[in-house]
């Protein structure tokens, strides 16, 4: 019988992974395998593939034997690559264990690092280096790292402890301990973790790789990792790989370093090598923001670090070799890489390349510069850009004429502006955000454990890290704005307090931050609307040579209007009639019409607010000049429209002459125990035809006033909620006989098409008998999920995460479209429609036309276009081109 592979080996000598294993080796394996493969200074080791995490859930959290007898065999491997020997107390092999998932997730998995150390090999590493200092170090860092992942043990207990013999000591930083400090503190720590939990700390080396192991596999389904995953739309099925790699040491003194470093500016995107690293440091110092970090060349110099020594300054031929991995990296790879790496004794060894978290004006920049570079083509550079990215570029920023009242200034490691009161802590950001206020997270500096606060937030502002910190990272992939390392900032968590130059901010005070420049500042400052780069308008237009989906906008006011078609907008998809209802100028003439007893009655009422309607369509046609506008008649049932506050009843009552109770029993009358499938849309249209006839009347004479100025407007009138062919021929005939009114008085015809919403499960199953009496469907995918699932989505979110987790359902369907269900009804409708009406055109005009999977699900069953919010219009066009790209025969 065939064993399964679980564990694949890379080294120079030895590597059976590349590139292309993501989903079995993760992101990581796999880019370790690769860099092997180009024999790079890569220290060996072997990686545990996701179907190895699988099958350790599948068979209650066990590795199996077949699994145990690979690793072995790997580590023997490399033992032999080495020369070392793991649980060797003379000349010991120590391991990094680390997570590795197929997408990269910053800061979201656990890492350990020096396994394998314990109270007798410490001090064989201590004389085999002839360095007392650097062994206990890094078993300190060991039992502080082991403790936190695989014992999950409540680490700030151990973190204060350093900080006391730091205060102690006399000390800021932790390279100031001598080597009695470390042992002293490695004694305290096993001792505080003995105490805590009544469990001594591991020693047993080969036990502590396999409880390490299962910990990574584990820690797949932490919360910070689940939220992670949610927010980025990563599915909880993939599991994690395990990188199990060789131990090399940047912390063995000043010959040594750790660094992270990106092939070109993640926050612009410019062609500048940059970075930062630390001296006498492990890796995770640089991404915890726990010691400022030094830049690796002048480029990378910022307030913070611009008097430290660069890289290239005190270690020249290690620079010169990262230059030169780097470059080789990039032109793999084909994009900007994110790369860690760790000089022992001057040798550079490279830990991890992936291709780097970047801003979206640096994506757009890095996407167009490759093309002109000649690396990338137009169609592989769109594929590099994930439209959700763009809601980035845009986000406002700061109003320059603004008064600022700057308290203090830090990196400008996320751009962007962001204003909120301020948050302490991640829990108390994400309750303030669920109370409806706009929050600043400010924080000593941020973790994994602080992502959920880090999405309530408008921005992240830290005292700590720098530009390759945790905070900078995963804020830039978020598009938030953030300033970290503010050093200016004291921060007492106990107390709830900020001070900044002897004045004291505490929870509640606003404060303004500018990603894009470090500033802190007092108070909220106005925004104003984001500029669209040359890049962005390329990179567009390169979008728009390959979508074949047209792209139009749900847009129920010229300003709205004038966004969609500053963004690209190719015209509405769906203006919503009952918007401009609202109005205040307008509302007593609805509720009126809603009062009126007579058909008489409600006509008068109409007649009111028929100038109002013509002047909103002049409006939007006026905005739109020659593009199409799709208007949906009145859908809401009655209802909605009726005053809920004493204060409107009253209002409506005097101005009706009418009692109190009067108004109340109408209100009465109307109600319906489930308005979503009551007396709505076109049903409304048959038991009160007036009131489409007022709306179509005012839809036609603002395009007979638009086209009298040269507009040419081709207005699509549609009819909601057709449930039933004989709905739609009704509605039609009355619309065509206003129509003809219409232009009879005025005496000029122009052209215009009548259609309907397929919004319900029957409309789409009888599709082909509808299309005979309509000139175009568009989907309206938020009642068709509804009534196909037979879910409220106003209610579905109490409980539809809970499906989503357990895997019931691969996300949450009002988001993305249930492609199988709702799919197939409108694939159904779709293909029975153009039978019926080879010239109808169709549209989608829900949530969902905004959304890139369900984008990529229309243009594959054939729609015409898309309609999505004003500000998701770059979203489908980059969207639309991506789908065409991806299903291009």
């Amino acid at each position: 019988m065939t064993t399964n592979k679980w564990v694949y080996l890379f080294s120079k000598d030895l590597t059976e992974g590349n590139k292309d294993m993501k989903d079995l080796l993760g992101g990581k394996g796999a880019n370790l395998a690769e860099m092997c493969t180009l024999k790079l200074a890569v220290p060996p080791g072997f990686t545990v593939t996701t179907q190895a995490c699988l099958d350790y859930e599948k068979n209650g959290k066990s590795i199996n034997a077949d699994i145990r007898t690979q690793v072995l065999s790997a580590i023997a491997e490399s033992e032999r690559l080495t020369g070392k020997k793991f649980g060797d107390n003379a000349n010991p092999l120590l391991f990094s264990v680390r997570s590795g998932a197929r997408a990269s997730m910053p800061g979201m998995m656990d890492t350990v690092l020096n396994l394998g150390l314990n109270d007798v090999s410490v001090l064989g590493l201590a004389k085999l280096t002839n360095n007392e200092r650097f062994a206990w170090d890094s078993y300190r860092r060991f039992i502080q790292m082991y403790a936190n992942v695989v014992m999950d043990f409540n680490v700030s207990l151990l973190e204060s402890t350093l900080e006391d013999l730091k205060e102690a000591r006399g000390v800021h930083e932790d390279t100031k301990l001598s080597a009695s400090d470390l042992k002293e503190l490695v004694t305290v720590y096993k001792k505080i973790i003995l105490e805590e939990t009544g469990e001594s700390f591991p020693t047993e080396p080969m036990e502590q790789l396999w409880r390490a192991i299962a910990a990574v596999f584990n820690s797949w389904e932490n919360p910070r990792a689940v939220k992670y995953r949610e927010i980025y739309d990563i599915p909880h099925s993939w599991g994690t790989a395990v990188n199990v790699q060789s131990m090399v040491f940047g912390n063995m003194g000043d010959d040594c370093a750790t660094g992270v470093c990106f092939t070109r500016d993640p926050s612009t995107g410019e062609r500048k090598f940059f970075g930062e690293y630390l001296i006498n440091a492990q890796g995770e110092d640089v991404v915890a923001g726990i010691r400022t970090p030094q830049p690796i060349n002048e480029f990378s110099k910022n307030d913070s670090n611009k008097n430290f020594k660069t890289l290239e300054e005190a270690m020249p031929e290690a620079f010169a070799e990262l230059t030169s991995v780097y470059k080789k990296l990039e032109a793999h790879y084909k994009d900007m890489q994110d790369i860690e790496f760790t000089i022992e004794n001057k040798k550079l060894y490279i830990l991890q390349t992936r291709n780097g978290k970047r801003t979206a004006a640096a994506g757009i920049k890095i996407a167009v510069d490759l093309v002109s570079e000649g690396i990338l083509s137009k169609s592989e550079a769109l594929l590099r850009v994930n439209p959700e990215d763009l809601n980035q570029l845009l986000h406002p920023r700061l109003d320059p004429k603004a008064n600022k009242k700057i308290i203090a200034k830090g990196l400008p490691a996320s751009p962007g502006a962001g204003a909120g009161i301020i948050a302490f802590s991640s829990e108390r950001a994400h309750l303030l955000n669920e109370a409806g206020k706009k929050v600043i997270l400010v924080r000593q500096e941020t973790s994994p454990e602080d992502i959920s606060g880090m999405v309530a937030s408008q921005g992240i502002l830290t005292a700590r890290g720098g530009m390759t910190s945790h905070a900078a990272v995963v804020a830039r992939g978020m598009g938030k704005p953030c300033v970290a390392g503010c050093s200016s900032l004291i921060i007492d968590y106990a107390a709830g307090t900020l001070t900044v130059d002897g004045k004291r901010y505490k929870e509640g005070d606003a404060l303004t931050i500018d990603g894009a420049t470090g500033e802190v500042i007092e108070g909220v400052v106005p925004t104003i609307e984001a500029a669209i780069t040359d890049d962005f308008a390329t990179f567009m237009k390169w979008s728009d040579e390959f979508r074949k989906l047209g792209v139009r906008t749900n847009a129920d006011t010229p300003d709205d209007a004038k966004v969609a078609v500053k963004f690209g907008a190719e015209g509405i998809g769906l203006c919503r009639t009952e918007h401009m209802f609202f109005e205040k100028d307008r509302i007593l003439a609805v509720r009126e019409m809603i009062f009126a007893n007579t058909v008489k009655d409600r006509k008068l009422a109409l007649a009111k607010i028929l100038p109002f309607q013509r002047e909103d369509f002049v409006g939007i046609f006026t905005v739109l000049h020659d593009l199409p506008v799709n208007i949906r008649l009145l859908d809401p049932p009655l209802h909605e429209f009726l005053p809920h506050s004493v204060e409107d009843r009253k209002e409506l009552a005097d101005s009706l002459h009418l009692d109190m109770k009067t108004i109340e029993n109408r209100g009465d009358q109307l109600h319906e125990f489930n308005p979503m499938l009551g007396h709505r849309g076109c049903r409304l249209g048959v038991s009160f035809p007036e009131i489409y006839r007022m709306q179509v009347q005012a839809i036609m004479e603002a395009a007979l006033i638009c086209s009298d100025k040269g507009i040419n407007v081709i207005p699509e009138i549609m009819i909601p909620l057709v449930a039933v062919e004989g709905e739609l021929t009704v509605l039609k005939n009355d619309a065509i006989q206003e129509i003809e009114r219409v232009f009879k008085e005025k005496g000029k015809r122009i052209k215009y098409k009548i259609g309907t919403m397929i919004e319900l499960p029957r409309a789409a199953i009888m599709a082909g008998s509808i299309a005979k009496h309509a000139e175009f469907f568009s989907f309206g995918t938020n009642d068709l999920t509804q009534t196909t699932f037979g879910l409220s989505r106003d209610d579905a979110g109490k409980f539809l995460p809970d499906y989503v987790t357990k895997g019931l359902m691969p996300c949450d369907p009002f988001v993305s479209i249930d492609q199988d269900g709702v799919g197939f009804l409108m694939r159904h409708a779709v293909t029975e429609g153009r039978k019926t009406n080879p010239d109808m055109h169709f549209g989608i005009c829900g949530e969902h036309g905004g959304e890139p999977k369900s984008i990529e699900f229309c243009h594959k069953i054939g729609l015409d276009y898309v309609s999505c919010s004003p500000y998701r219009v770059p979203i489908a066009r980059l969207a639309s081109a991506q789908a065409a790209i991806r299903n291009t025969k």
